[in-house]
């Protein structure tokens, strides 16, 4: 897939996570049933990806490491728990509109690299997979089923 498939995508994948929070209360937003985590530590996880992963985009565009020295991703828990503990007191609404923000700092960053960073094992195409189309992918039915389980 080219740079302007795998965005096209990934503007796809966003706009149904978007249609899955759709009509959410803020209560609603707040309830816990995804393990420890609410519809709004969701979005305050994918924000979450979505800043580091522009962070790591730009770098790339400067011509520098991707990850800095000393910093690791393997641990996803760790950061996805950080990621949700640094929005604990952050309203529903401003989470949502935290997460759109992020998301279009990330998709300016992925334009912002050359084309054959999106080839087939690149890190620019692995980028744009992992923390937006999959995520989303991974994230939208999951509130769907639950709303939907739920009577919302």
């Amino acid at each position: 897939m080219s740079r302007d498939q795998l965005l096209a995508e990934t503007d796809k994948g966003f706009a149904g996570l978007l249609a899955a929070i759709d009509g959410l209360s803020d209560e609603q937003m707040l309830q816990v049933w995804f393990g420890d985590w609410s519809v709004r530590d969701i979005l305050a996880h994918v924000a979450g990806w979505h800043r580091e992963m522009t962070a790591l985009l730009e770098r790339m565009a400067r011509g520098e490491r991707p990850v800095p020295e000393g910093v690791n991703f393997d641990d996803a828990d760790g950061w996805n728990a950080g990621f949700v503990q640094s929005h604990a007191d952050t309203a529903p609404a401003a989470i949502v509109e935290e997460m759109k923000a992020s998301k279009e700092d990330f998709v300016a960053a992925a334009r912002s690299l050359p084309e054959d960073r999106f080839e087939e094992g690149r890190t620019g195409q692995r980028v744009l997979t992992t923390t937006g189309i999959n995520h989303y992918q991974e994230h939208a039915p999951v509130i769907r089923e639950w709303r939907q389980k739920e009577g919302i």
